[in-house]
């Protein structure tokens, strides 16, 4: 049994992965702005502890109290769909919370190393890879980059994790998840893994369920083998063709 913090917990895929690790018997750890926000199902569930508040508003010595202890840390952050959400601030939501997550870290010194799992996305590129990008892509993510602040967010965030925590941090590995377009599904269902897409994720976009996107952080989070498979790296996920 691992105890694991998640922030996020209360999007659409956040509540997944809360559900997913709970079933499996882990103990959560969930931040979130507002416990009204959180189903009630998962109210009521053992095992889980609810911290309202933002990973960008405690205070240093208060965010390393609420990360000492725990074996994984999940981000499941997003910016909200809407005009506000989306150019309002904090338009660094991801990025900064990350970073100061991995700080937090740093300053409770663990005896094994923490797994950090980021949900990421597929417009993102690897750049430890040589993931090949048409021109007209090319060119349109430039500008997603430069008009759409959540888009950079979320390149800013895996790119700390790639140099400033690097493959070979003594306590911290991590994971970026890039799932293609997300769709709703009630359960579980067959899903791809890849190192890089094998589809253009703006021209001609796949699909991933939520709830397959909070199965494979779980997994990630508790299963040796496929951590050891994925660490330091940026799997892309897709719904299974049938």
């Amino acid at each position: 049994m691992s105890t694991i913090l998640i922030v996020g917990a209360t999007g659409a895929t956040g509540r997944h992965l809360v559900r997913e690790l709970l079933d499996r018997g882990h103990r959560v750890k969930a931040i979130v702005r507002s416990r009204a926000r959180v189903p009630r199902d998962l109210q009521v569930r053992q095992g889980l502890t609810l911290i309202e508040g933002t990973a960008l508003d405690f205070e240093d010595r208060e965010l390393a109290g609420h990360v000492d202890g725990c074996d994984g840390i999940a981000s499941c952050l997003g910016h909200t769909l809407s005009f506000k959400g989306i150019f309002g601030p904090p338009h660094r939501l991801v990025t900064n919370s990350v970073r100061r997550l991995c700080e937090a870290i740093r300053v409770t010194k663990p005896a094994q190393p923490i797994r950090f799992v980021l949900m990421n996305t597929t417009g993102n590129r690897n750049r430890d890879l040589a993931e090949r990008v048409s021109l007209p892509e090319r060119a349109a993510l430039s500008l997603l980059r430069r008009l759409v602040p959540p888009h950079a967010d979320n390149e800013d965030a895996a790119q700390y994790l790639r140099t400033q925590v690097g493959p070979d941090d003594p306590v911290i590995q991590w994971v970026a998840v890039r799932p293609d377009t997300l769709i709703d599904e009630d359960a579980v269902s067959a899903y791809e893994l890849h190192p890089s897409p094998i589809r253009s994720p703006l021209f001609n976009a796949g699909k991933t369920s939520r709830i397959n996107v909070g199965h494979f952080m779980a997994t990630l989070l508790d299963d040796d083998a496929v951590w050891s498979h994925w660490k330091g790296r940026m799997p892309v996920m897709y719904n299974q063709s049938t």
